[in-house]
């Protein structure tokens, strides 16, 4: 089993507490071995750090100094200004990029010639443990390097390495997909309220069918079309609920935000 080492964090959001969380309640490393540095006026993130009993700081360079694994998780705009910041002592490191359009590229042309990089798409599920995310290895991350980016995010969800070239549409389809399940949600319940069902009941039974459906297509691999022939009898309610997303344009629709998420993505790469 490859040793995790110590682990720090360029900046301290939300996926970044969420992934630090996974890594200490799944036992793939300890609170003590684990540090963050917080902007000073990020008091939320600098407290939640400290629930979790991690050292947490407000500048940069001691993370570098005392880290096996660097987490790059600041906002894309700021990445050029921290990697300006710690090139310096960056050789030897691993660090693992989860910043949305930072290209493997961009990071290592930014950093020692000796550091390895990892880039990762998470999404915003892993703040409950059931995140999907995705890494692609840059020129010298090693197979251990590969291995243990694997161990780490598989304990805040799903994880498998993939080519860069898909990273603009996965991060359409998982990056941003959360947002479009969220509306989903939030339309399956305004239906059900015009109904009269009372909406808290409503988002309940909205999110846990949404959730168990996934888990259907996931745990059983039968085609999505084989699940929905399932529920769907001759004649009833469902075959008429069917028709009526078909005539909405319901599929298209769907289908057309990955396409245009996956365009704005590459426009933004490009900008880079």
């Amino acid at each position: 089993m490859n040793k995790i080492g110590k682990i720090g964090f360029l900046g301290g959001g939300r996926i970044a507490q969420a992934m630090a969380k996974g890594f200490i309640s799944s036992g793939l490393t300890k609170a003590e071995s684990v540090i963050a540095s917080v902007h000073p006026a990020d008091k939320l993130s600098l407290e939640s750090f400290q629930q979790l009993g991690v050292e947490t700081i407000t500048t940069n360079a001691p993370i570098i100094e005392k880290s096996d694994i660097v987490f790059i998780s600041v906002k894309p705009q700021v990445v050029p200004t921290v990697l300006t910041e710690i090139k310096a002592k960056s050789g030897e490191k691993l660090f693992i990029s989860v910043a949305m359009g930072i290209t493997l590229k961009t990071l290592e042309q930014n950093l020692s010639s000796s550091a390895r990089v990892i880039r990762v798409m998470p999404n915003t599920p892993a703040l409950v443990q059931s995140g999907c995310s995705v890494f692609v290895r840059g020129t010298k991350a090693t197979d251990s390097d590969a291995a243990n980016t694997q161990k780490l995010l598989e304990s805040i969800g799903t994880c498998e390495e993939v080519p860069e070239s898909l990273i603009d549409p996965i991060t359409a389809l998982s990056g941003s997909g959360p947002a479009y399940v969220f509306v989903m949600i939030e339309a399956l319940a305004d239906g059900a309220v015009r109904m009269g069902m009372p909406r808290d009941m409503a988002y309940r039974l909205a999110s846990q069918t949404v959730m168990g459906s996934g888990m259907l297509v996931r745990e059983t691999k039968d085609h999505p079309g084989v699940l929905k022939d399932n529920v769907t009898s001759p004649a009833g309610s469902t075959a008429a609920a069917l028709k009526h997303l078909e005539e909405a344009g319901f599929r298209a629709a769907v289908a057309g935000a990955i396409e245009a998420a996956t365009i704005r993505c590459r426009q933004m790469a490009g900008g880079q």
